[in-house]
């Protein structure tokens, strides 16, 4: 009995791996970026979700070294050679380094570049994706397949977004809306 395709969201600081044919990973990304990877020969892929490039500081331990990419891609990458993947036939799309806000700096530039240089160290041919951009995205990945498939997100979530607090105009000032 087939009940259809079986979605697994992928968090900040989370990856997934998966052989299933049914599988989808599914992701929301701002400034994050997700790799996601797939060795077609093994038919086997994943996807991370990190939030930061490196952890400089050294600080980071345990559940919270996922947030950032050096450790969130080495897991990944581990965890797919345990499924039977082979680093050289890696194949990594990736998504995500967006600038949502002018306030913040661009971490997602950050984000993607340390991507974009961590794959080419290790020898991993980058074949798709999408990096940049002011928006935010919705990433679907069949993890077997190796395909991905990105929507926009018009309008970043609540939750992304820093609070506007109104000014009243001062007496002769010009106000701005």
């Amino acid at each position: 009995m087939n009940f259809g395709p079986r979605k697994l969201h992928v968090i900040q600081g989370e990856h997934a791996v998966s052989t299933d044919q049914d599988a989808i990973l599914t992701t929301v990304l701002g400034s994050c970026v997700a790799a996601c990877m797939h060795d077609p020969q093994a038919g086997v892929g994943g996807m991370n979700h990190f939030l930061l490039p490196e952890d400089t500081g050294g600080s980071a331990v345990g559940d919270e070294s996922m947030r950032y990419g050096a450790y969130a891609m080495e897991m990944l990458i581990n965890d797919l050679m345990k499924l039977g993947a082979r680093r050289e036939r890696l194949q990594a799309k990736l998504f995500g380094g967006a600038r949502l806000f002018d306030t913040l700096g661009d971490i997602g530039a950050a984000n993607a570049a340390f991507a974009r240089r961590f794959l080419e160290l290790e020898g991993i041919a980058v074949t798709g994706g999408s990096l940049g951009g002011l928006s935010a995205r919705r990433i679907e990945f069949w993890p077997a397949s190796g395909r991905a498939r990105q929507r926009a997100v018009e309008q970043a979530p609540d939750v992304m977004r820093p609070p506007v607090r109104p000014t009243a105009p001062s007496a002769g000032g010009v106000e701005l809306f």
